[in-house]
């Protein structure tokens, strides 16, 4: 967990270890790099404002070398940076103030997606994308992509039912692990970045198209 706010911290921590998860806590945007380079870590807990560096420039750094799911925390009602941190790469938010409950309930919904995708053999391929759930790993021809957790997860979900449309509820229930909320533009935020890395890998051929008002298909190649 990467927040300057050591009383938030400190409540966290504990409030994580009675459901036994060990957490490191830090207070500034250099610190958590350093941690973060220094072990292995199956979540990053990240606040956008904090003095030096920002949150922000941590998530940007993170995602130079690593896919590792990042829960945001972000002031109520700033959708700039929630934006903004979904487009760096965020898997998910979560406004402050906030229940420890919610972000027990997020974090449990992201770990438990991980554990499923390493159980699972199965590989999936359309035109040139193949996708393998069980190396977790998404390519376009030869060029692996480069795809957070919720990135690959929409990503399976739409080649599961290439040409038909997957709504936005479900797609936020598998690749977030949460219900879709009312103005949530989560799923649309992680949709145009794989679209970005699909057509940066030399995907031509599939197209992901948005129902509107309904959800998203992944178009096959002709």
């Amino acid at each position: 967990m990467i927040d300057d706010d050591r009383e938030l911290g400190g409540m966290i921590t504990d409030f994580l270890a009675a459901d036994h998860l060990e957490v490191t806590a830090v207070h500034t945007g250099e610190s958590g790099i350093e941690a973060f380079r220094s072990n292995d870590y199956d979540l990053l807990i990240l606040d956008i404002m904090m003095p030096g560096i920002s949150g922000l420039d941590v998530l940007r750094k993170v995602r130079l070398t690593s896919t590792v799911p990042v829960i945001m925390l972000t002031a109520r009602g700033d959708d700039v940076d929630r934006i903004i941190g979904l487009e760096f790469g965020a898997d998910d938010y979560l406004p402050k103030p906030f229940n420890p409950r919610e972000l027990l309930a997020r974090i449990k919904a992201i770990l438990r997606r991980s554990q499923l995708q390493s159980d699972e053999h199965s590989v999936l391929e359309l035109g040139d994308i193949r996708l393998d759930a069980r190396t977790h790993r998404a390519a376009v021809n030869d060029s692996e992509l480069q795809l957070t957790g919720t990135e690959f997860e929409i990503l399976k979900c739409l080649l599961e039912t290439p040409g038909q449309v997957v709504n936005k509820e479900y797609l936020s229930e598998r690749a977030l692990g949460r219900r879709l909320l009312p103005y949530d533009r989560s799923v649309d935020t992680h949709i145009s970045n794989l679209r970005g890395k699909l057509e940066k890998a030399g995907n031509r051929n599939e197209t992901i198209q948005n129902q509107r008002g309904v959800g998203y298909l992944l178009i096959p190649g002709t």
